[in-house]
């Protein structure tokens, strides 16, 4: 008799301005602006390898800014999507806000939208997902969706770091994406 096990996968939430890619005060407009942090992608690769699922959730009020149009974010993602093809991994799902700050919709971080509509689409439990993010919205968003906040320093994160205090929740955090991933691996296999 043989069996099949179904293992419920591991699902990884991650920021993407900051935590994949470089950020910009200027907003990334264009798929040319689009530039990876280094060892981003090879850190996608191998959790993706270690049997990771991979989310981006990330806030584009550009959009509602009118700064670049769908077509242009989609092509954004594309090259997101090609570069970490490219590396050995995969990105599963990407959520986006495309709403400004003062529309105050529930998507955009800090509101738990964006990972609560990936949990509810892709049916996993936000109690067992980590979300990495690089700013205090990120992290509220994880917080306030049950998920596992993780901050990197790339970004804004090295600024957010400092600006923790004894009320934020316990976080941990790590120089970039690529710790992120030594740490998730090395959880699983010590």
């Amino acid at each position: 008799m043989r069996y099949l096990v179904i293992v419920n996968p591991r699902w990884l939430i991650l920021d993407r301005d900051g935590v994949i890619n470089r950020d910009s005060d200027d907003y990334i407009k264009s798929p040319e602006e689009w530039v990876a942090i280094p060892g981003s992608l090879q850190a996608i690769a191998r959790l993706h390898r270690g049997g990771w699922r991979i989310a981006v959730a990330t806030n584009q009020s550009g959009l509602g800014r009118g700064l670049f149009d769908l077509e242009t974010l989609k092509a954004i993602h594309g090259k997101m999507i090609r570069a970490v093809e490219a590396a050995g991994g995969r990105i599963d799902a990407i959520a986006y806000c495309p709403h400004r700050p003062d529309e105050h919709c529930r998507c955009r971080k800090p509101q738990p939208g964006l990972p609560l509509g990936l949990s509810d689409r892709y049916g996993f439990s936000l109690g067992n997902t980590f979300f990495v993010g690089d700013s205090r919205r990120d992290l509220q968003a994880a917080w306030a969706a049950g998920a596992h906040a993780l901050l990197v320093r790339t970004g804004n994160g090295a600024m957010t770091e400092q600006q923790m205090g004894d009320d934020w929740p316990p976080t941990p955090v790590f120089d970039d994406l690529s710790k992120v991933a030594d740490y998730l691996l090395k959880r699983e296999h010590p």
